[in-house]
């Protein structure tokens, strides 16, 4: 019987984040941000949007790299089942953390990975419980003076400064990130490139 090598794995994700978390993990991977509109279906749950979205992006990318598995990723931030996606603006930001302020919201990322074209995949998601501290606006202009809201669901990276905004969090830290590390671990163990 003859052993195949493992497909290259490929992230089609360009957030530094993501890719922080792949490069700390071990894996050794391509990266490539294919051009993909994302959905913004008001009729599906916040698990089923990110997932939907995540396959867009492990599939568009999947279509490129036909040889690789492709791993596209997607996270929203959502209280009261209202999802909060980037900013456009600080005053958005800002927005946003007051509705986050002294509250439990959720953090759901969907990751699909994709290969054979896109044609073959798997999705799964991972939601995070997180508590804010009470914030005053001070405090929110303060913490966003040290981390740029504009580029981050629910304008925050818990990975910066979370002693400024963070009561505590039930699940996994890396989810809230942008990629549960543990959980896509594990599939990678099942499916592909360890």
């Amino acid at each position: 019987m003859i052993s195949l090598p493992p497909p290259p794995l490929v992230l089609a994700s360009q957030s530094p984040r993501r890719i922080a978390l792949m490069r700390e993990a071990g894996y050794t991977f391509d990266i490539l941000v294919p051009d993909v509109e994302e959905a913004h279906d008001a009729s599906l749950t916040p698990e089923d949007l990110t997932v939907e979205n995540a396959r867009r992006k492990a599939a568009a990318g999947a279509a490129l790299r036909p040889e690789a598995l492709v791993i596209g990723a997607d996270t929203l931030v959502y209280v009261d089942e209202d999802p909060l996606g980037k900013p456009k603006d600080l005053d958005e930001a800002l927005a946003m953390m007051r509705r986050l302020s002294g509250r439990q919201h959720q953090v759901c990322t969907g990751v699909y990975l994709a290969r054979e074209g896109g044609s073959a995949g798997l999705g799964f998601h991972v939601i995070t419980e997180v508590t804010f501290k009470p914030l005053t606006d001070t405090l929110i202009q303060a913490y966003h003076a040290r981390v740029n809201p504009l580029d981050k669901a629910g304008a925050y990276g818990i990975q910066e400064c979370s002693e400024m905004i963070l009561d505590h969090y039930e699940g996994s830290w890396t989810n809230v990130m942008g990629l549960p590390m543990e959980k896509l671990v594990e599939v990678l163990g099942k499916v592909g490139p360890t």
